[in-house]
């Protein structure tokens, strides 16, 4: 017998690797995947035994990748996708349409894997998809006007969970800012839970400010403060090269995390529904962060 039939690789144990490099603990990992957290304790020992190397490294914060685990994600990801993709070649055809709500701060990368993973899988589907801002979607899936929506709050309870997502202080990579500045806020200027969000945190820290920009767009947010022009508060996933996180060692308070979850109205067509929301699933579920 070869190594390669020796190695005790399936599928599940891929699966369950996958989820614990997402969500980055056990707890929570256990939780979306409906199963005891020594369960995946076990089968996590079970595939890095087979593989004969350590996958994730111990941390106080959780579970963090190691360069074995760094190298096998991705593969992990893709042999996932190609089952998936096998399982659907006999599969009858979905034709029909849907109406879809995504996050305005999904960024392009996000977007293209969503969309075009759909299109590719059920090209006899018609999908009308808008990017904007959430706060409107839960009106939007009550009233029929869309079929399915990621909303995203720190209240939310819609639909079936994403995940629990950090939002943070967000500065230029190697900005000073001590904590008897005055902070230059950029705020998401429209009406959700966005726009109030860091002056009201800063507030109620008694922590001085001034506006220094305003933007009803994610990008536009983005760039200023990337730009060092401004500190504001974004979804921990839109902290890419050039941002970083500022802390309560800066000065800034703790903020509240978001829970991200796909909501289906009542009268989306189930089939459609379901297929949407697995490629949104598989697409922030690979994401990079």
């Amino acid at each position: 017998m070869n190594n390669i039939e020796r190695l005790p690789i399936d599928s599940d144990l891929l699966h369950t690797f996958v989820t614990i490099a997402r969500y980055g603990n056990l707890t929570a990992a256990a939780g979306r995947l409906h199963r005891t957290q020594s369960a995946i304790s076990v089968q996590l020992r079970k595939l890095e035994s087979g593989l004969a190397t350590s996958l994730f490294a111990r941390t106080p914060r959780g579970m963090t990748l190691t360069p074995a685990g760094e190298k096998l994600l991705p593969r992990a990801q893709a042999i996932l996708t190609g089952i998936r993709e096998a399982a659907e070649l006999f599969d009858e055809p979905l034709t029909g349409s849907i109406r879809v709500g995504l996050p305005d701060d999904f960024d392009e990368t996000l977007l293209e894997q969503i969309l075009g993973a759909f299109s590719r899988a059920h090209p006899g589907v018609h999908v009308e998809a808008r990017s904007g801002c959430t706060s409107t979607y839960p009106e939007k899936i009550d009233s029929g006007l869309l079929d399915l929506a990621v909303c995203s709050s720190p209240d939310n309870r819609l639909g079936k969970a994403l995940g629990t997502e950090a939002t943070v202080w967000a500065a230029k990579t190697g900005a000073v800012c001590r904590e008897d500045d005055v902070a230059p806020l950029a705020i998401l200027d429209r009406n959700c839970w966005w726009r109030n969000l860091p002056t009201d945190a800063l507030d109620a820290a008694g922590r001085g400010y001034t506006i220094a920009f305003r933007s009803s767009s994610f990008a536009s947010l983005q760039a200023a403060i990337r730009a060092g022009f401004a500190i504001g508060v974004l979804p921990e996933y839109c902290l890419g090269s050039g941002l970083t996180a500022l802390s309560k060692n800066d000065g800034f308070p703790e903020l509240p995390s978001a829970r991200r979850s796909i909501a289906v109205s009542k009268d989306a067509p189930a089939d459609l529904a379901s297929a949407m929301a697995m490629a949104i699933s598989e697409a922030w579920s690979n994401r990079v962060c």
